[in-house]
């Protein structure tokens, strides 16, 4: 019997931090749990990343209520995945907003995602029995779209495709500040089960342009200063092409996927192995890099079986 997947075994709880990264703008954070941002505006607050379940919302809306009590009108979805999106209900806002790939997404995959993620990592489903069912958007764009939160503009762009086909980053000019979801991480494994490797860099020298004070990453500590946010940047272009090259070295001569693992591992294991959640991510990883280098251009579904399929084939 194959062993289990590293994040089954993840029970520990992980410490909340909650940090401000520019004036009314926080984040956050949990030890590479996946991160919220909040934006308060003159007379209402945007959340950003909405958490796998209502009751792990429930925390993230404390936090918020320790800084203010303006209600909760918008809700921002960087992509479609499970533990972002699912804790949706417990926020009550008016608005949900997604870009129109990721929202495409959920109609073609977001159930599998669902059922694949729970199984996965069942640590960051606390409370899913108050799961209502998948999370909608009311509103969807292609490229760019502003909201005013009364006269603080808060600017939403499609910058590219990496982590998902359908990212979206949240940038708040007044502090030159931005939320990238999973796109950027910190000290924390990219997942890239359902990404765009290719892309990816693009993606990032495209956040790179706007020159920026801080970063809410989709994973890990909040990055405040040019420093700290050029930093990060680099070290996740590196995650992401060191995980790529071997495995298209390997899919470029006919070699095997369990090859592929093993140069992977190879590459990055020195470099990345204490990471949060690394090796939760790496087989799912190696997988979609091997895919693409064969030319597998838009990521195959995850489905729970698939993932038991993947990692046997991974085994000694």
């Amino acid at each position: 019997m194959a062993k289990a997947f590293a994040s089954q075994g993840d029970m520990t709880e992980k410490t909340i931090t909650f940090d401000e990264i520019g004036r009314d703008l926080w984040a956050f954070t949990a030890e590479g749990d996946p991160n919220s941002g909040v934006i308060i505006g003159d007379e209402s607050v945007m959340i950003i990343e909405a958490q796998a379940t209502p009751r792990l919302a429930a925390k993230v809306i404390a936090k918020v209520r320790t800084i203010t009590d303006k209600p909760i009108s918008h809700l921002v979805l960087t992509h479609y995945h499970a533990v972002r999106v699912l804790g949706a209900s417990a926020y009550g806002a008016g608005q949900i907003i997604m870009g129109d790939a990721a929202r495409a997404m959920v109609v073609e995959r977001g159930q599998e995602d669902w059922d694949s993620e729970f199984q996965r990592f069942p640590r960051l489903f606390e409370g899913h029995e108050s799961i209502p069912g998948l999370t909608w958007p009311t509103t969807t764009f292609s490229d760019s779209m502003t909201v005013y939160l009364g006269k603080r503009r808060v600017d939403l762009h499609h910058l590219g495709r990496a982590h998902t086909a359908g990212d979206i980053v949240i940038h708040v000019p007044d502090e030159n500040v931005m939320f990238t979801g999973d796109i950027v991480e910190d000290h924390s494994a990219c997942y890239c089960g359902d990404g765009h490797f290719a892309d990816w860099g693009h993606t990032l020298d495209n956040i790179a342009s706007f020159d920026l004070d801080a970063i809410a990453p989709g994973r890990g500590a909040a990055l405040i200063g040019k420093a700290a946010v050029s930093r990060a940047i680099g070290s996740t272009r590196d995650f992401v092409e060191s995980t790529y090259a071997p495995a298209a070295r390997v899919a470029a001569r006919g070699g095997s996927l369990k090859e592929a693992w093993d140069a992977v591992r190879a590459a990055c294991d020195p470099k990345f192995k204490d990471y949060a959640i690394y090796e939760h991510c790496l087989p799912f990883n190696v997988a979609r890099a091997y895919d693409e280098a064969r030319g597998i251009d838009t990521p195959r579904i995850w489905t729970a079986a698939r993932d038991l399929e993947m990692w046997a084939a991974l085994q000694d």
